[in-house]
C-alpha cells in the first residue's frame, strides 16, 4: 500500500506531522588492513597486487533498488545513500558523488532537497527539503549495506608484480591518497633473484619462492610497517 505524507502550500512541500532537521553525528568505521598476512604464502599474476596496507573506511548506507516516485514531489533513482547521523526518531543519509550513488530529482513545485531519512517507527523512506519539511513513501524498496567511502585521510601502499626477464623481476610501488594515485610516490624497482630470493621496499620484505613472466609465488616476511 502506497502512503504519501505530504501537502503543498504555494508550491512548497510541507510534511504532515512537522519538520525534520538532519543530525550529523555519525562517524564511519575505520580499519587498518594488511594483506596478505605476515608469514602467509600467496600467488599473484602479472599486474596483481603482491602486498597492500592502508586505512579502509566504510560507512553504513542504504541502497535503493528501483526508481520510485514520491508523490508529485521527488523521484529517487537506484543507488546508495551514505549515513550521516541519527536521533531517536530517524536515521539520516546524505547524497554523495561516489560511483553507484543514488540521485534525486525534484518536481517544479517542490522545494530543493538536502538529504534523505528513514523513519525508525515504520521504516519509511523520506526526502528532506531545505525547509526541513519532508515527504515519505513506504513503497521505496531499500536495504542497509556497509559501503567503502573515500575520505581525505585514507591512505594505501601497494606492491605490484610486473613480470620477470631472465633472473630479474620488476616490482611496482604505488601510494594512494583518498583513492587517487600519488604520482610522486610511484616507482618501479628491479630485483636480481640470483643475488637473493628476499626483496624489500619501504620496510616490506618478501621471500620469492617461484617467479615466471606470468605469475609469482612468495611469502610475506614483513609488511610496510
Amino acid at each position: 500500500m502506497k502512503i504519501i505524507k505530504t501537502s503543498f502550500v504555494i508550491g512548497v512541500v510541507v510534511a504532515l506531522g512537522g519538520c525534520a532537521s538532519p543530525n550529523y553525528n555519525y562517524m564511519p568505521k575505520t580499519t587498518n588492513l594488511s594483506f596478505p598476512e605476515v608469514d602467509s604464502v600467496a600467488t599473484a599474476r602479472v599486474g596483481d597486487e603482491l602486498l597492500s596496507q592502508g586505512k579502509y573506511i566504510e560507512s553504513e548506507a542504504i541502497e535503493v533498488k528501483n526508481q520510485e516516485q514520491l508523490g508529485i514531489s521527488y523521484t529517487v533513482y537506484p543507488g546508495h545513500f551514505v549515513k550521516q547521523g541519527e536521533d531517536d526518531g530517524a536515521i539520516y543519509y546524505r547524497l554523495s558523488n561516489q560511483a553507484g550513488a543514488a540521485r534525486l530529482e525534484k518536481s517544479a513545485l517542490a522545494d530543493a532537497y538536502k538529504s534523505v531519512m528513514v523513519d525508525k517507527s515504520d521504516n519509511e523512506f523520506c526526502v528532506i527539503a531545505w525547509t526541513n519539511a519532508y515527504v515519505c513513501d513506504d513503497d521505496v524498496i531499500y536495504k542497509k549495506v556497509m559501503l567503502p567511502v573515500v575520505a581525505e585521510d585514507s591512505f594505501q601502499q601497494t606492491l605490484i608484480y610486473n613480470g620477470k626477464v631472465g633472473d630479474k623481476i620488476n616490482i611496482g610501488y604505488r601510494e594512494y591518497q583518498s583513492s587517487q594515485a600519488r604520482t610522486a610516490f610511484s616507482n618501479e624497482v628491479e630485483y636480481d633473484l640470483s643475488d637473493s630470493s628476499t626483496i624489500g621496499y619501504k620496510g616490506a620484505e618478501l621471500e620469492i619462492i617461484e617467479a615466471t613472466n606470468q605469475s609469482i609465488k612468495y611469502r610475506v616476511i614483513r609488511n610496510f610497517n
